[in-house]
């Protein structure tokens, strides 16, 4: 998923702010890793450096990158994305439908404060969705926000411009801020919100570009929480740190990729612990907007040229499953998603089948003829490509070798690209890459990874800001299955959706799947217990938000 890290092992070398875990020294107050024992030091991504930008609503803030936003700024409910249909009880305690799924009221829990001690209540929320509806780049999930009222206040009705049942994750998931400060902001879709406020179990404590440390908020709405006084939130810009941290026990809580996981991890020290759960599909995003990936054959060409097998076995160790199984090109989670895939389209046509030979008999098809290079050209212009990612994800920096070798060998001239966690995160939102890889988004049905990937309201034109389909998917019929999914509780409507939308995607390749994508989860219990797992699964166990705040609260310090 979205923090790729790989494990080897690494001799000691000079690392700036880590500590071995077991210390009872007072924490950081540079934002560097804690040294106190009752503090749970995680990470959910590498970044870099940081800049002290913490607007809950822009993806590619470091809150969002570092996973603390919803420490601090929380949702209306949370979710066990374990147990589809389970929800926890959060600043909303109820809610209901009308209106044919175009109005939602939420019930709010009473007598819940903000961090600096003004009152939270439906005023508030009215104002986020309004906020949302006034700034597009802010509403990640592109709802179609028509209104907004407030009858008490506590009570919160937002009704939008079509059914929305499907969308309900996302709704009550999005964070919620006082109007009271936001108000003041002339716009809040560049505003940096340096030190957050929220309702959250944690309050901000000190930022350095190589670190955020959060505590403990003593005035925290629910009783006896959290347990945990500090979370530390250290900015590793590589895998070197982040390994080492693992290894040596001063990183808490990690959301990497693991090579080698049982040698480099788990045979370290009896309290270490992996839980990786499958929750959505990782696809290639081709830029559709440009040359090559402007040309179906090809993307039908590529998504022929890459053999799966090997890039989940060298790539991701193993430890992602491979896009192979019948109607594996559709998009759906196999066999997490089984149920919604059909004999129509499980077949040849909707399964990722790797041959090079069929590649390039594709591309010969449609025109291509291949050069004295070695690479095909169509009209004078050479197939060539970057596969661009960042080089903190080295497997997928290692997925990417893979496939441009293969692609090669199939007559594409494809090289690969290793940038920045945030040069690539701008680079997606406004356009400007040939191909990369990337995650889908989990959520209670395949509908969320399906509407991250091809909702039009959530895209922009090139050199604009996009936050979801970022390839530039432009398609009334998707956009109308997506539609007819949210709008319905039918499971009989619902799947008829789902499986037009595995068309699509299989037969257009939008996007091309790779493999199954999992929540990254390695833990440590030495200090700590009540972690989620195998035998309890309450959340999944990776660092990110919004469900890591969930977890944070059921963990106890042993001492």
């Amino acid at each position: 998923m979205k923090h790729k890290i790989k494990i080897a092992a690494v001799s000691a070398i000079s690392l700036v702010g880590l500590t071995a875990c077991g210390s009872t020294a007072a924490p950081s107050a540079s934002g560097g890793t804690s040294k106190a024992t009752n503090t749970v030091t995680m990470e959910s991504s590498p970044t870099g450096p940081l800049t002290r930008d913490f607007n809950p609503y822009i993806s590619s803030t470091a809150g969002n990158v570092l996973g603390l936003t919803d420490m601090i700024t929380e949702p209306l409910l949370q979710f066990d994305l374990m147990k589809p249909g389970v929800y926890y009880p959060w600043l909303a305690t109820a809610y209901s439908w009308s209106n044919g799924g175009k109005t939602l009221t939420f019930t709010l829990r009473s007598g819940v404060k903000y961090t600096n001690g003004d009152p939270f209540n439906a005023a508030d929320v009215v104002f986020v969705f309004d906020m949302l509806k006034k700034y597009p780049t802010m509403n990640m999930s592109g709802l179609p926000i028509a209104s907004a009222t407030a009858p008490n206040a506590t009570t919160a009705v937002i009704t939008f411009t079509s059914s929305q049942y499907a969308a309900f994750y996302n709704i009550a998931n999005t964070p919620m801020v006082p109007e009271a400060v936001w108000s003041k902001i002339s716009n809040p879709s560049t505003y940096a919100d340096p030190t957050p406020i929220g309702t959250g179990p944690y309050v901000f404590d000190t930022y350095s570009t190589g670190g955020v440390l959060l505590k403990k908020n003593p005035s925290y709405w629910q009783p006896g929480k959290p347990k945990v006084e500090y979370l530390d939130f250290p900015a590793y810009d590589s895998n070197t740190t982040a390994n080492l941290a693992l290894e040596s026990g001063s990183l808490t809580w990690g959301g990497n990729f693991v090579s080698d996981i049982n040698t480099a991890f788990l045979a370290k020290n009896s309290n270490y612990h992996v839980w990786d759960a499958p929750l959505q599909t990782e696809t290639i995003i081709p830029n559709l907007t440009k040359w090559p990936f402007n040309n179906l054959a090809v993307r039908q060409a590529v998504a022929v040229g890459i053999d799966r097998t090997v890039i989940s076995a060298d790539g991701e160790d193993g430890q992602q499953p491979p896009a192979t199984q019948p109607g594996s090109l559709t998009l759906l989670t196999l066999p997490t998603d089984s149920s919604y895939l059909t004999p129509q389209t499980s077949g040849p046509a909707y399964t990722a089948s790797y041959n090079t030979a069929d590649a390039k008999k594709i591309l010969e098809a449609a025109g291509f003829k291949m050069g004295s290079n070695g690479y095909f050209a169509l009209n004078g212009k050479t197939l060539a490509f970057t596969l661009t990612d960042p080089s903190a994800y080295t497997d997928f920096d290692d997925d990417n070798a893979i496939m441009a070798s293969e692609l090669k060998a199939a007559g594409m001239d494809v090289s690969v690209s290793a940038v920045s966690v945030n040069a690539w995160n701008a680079d997606l939102a406004d356009g400007d890459f040939s191909a990369t890889s990337h995650w889908g988004t989990g959520g209670t049905s395949p509908y969320y990874d399906y509407n991250g990937y091809l909702n039009s309201a959530l895209t922009a034109p090139v050199g604009k800001t996009a936050v979801g389909d970022y390839e530039r998917f432009y398609s009334t019929a998707a956009d109308a299955d997506l539609s007819a999914f949210a709008g319905s509780n039918s499971p009989t409507t619902q799947q008829a959706a789902i499986v037009a939308l595995e068309k699509i995607v299989a037969t257009q390749l939008p996007v091309i799947p790779i493999f199954y994508g999992v929540a990254w989860d390695e833990y440590n219990t030495t200090n700590f217990t009540g972690w989620p797992g195998p035998s309890d699964e309450y959340a999944p166990g990776e660092p990110s938000g919004p469900f890591n705040e969930y977890t944070v609260l059921q963990l106890t310090p042993k001492s």
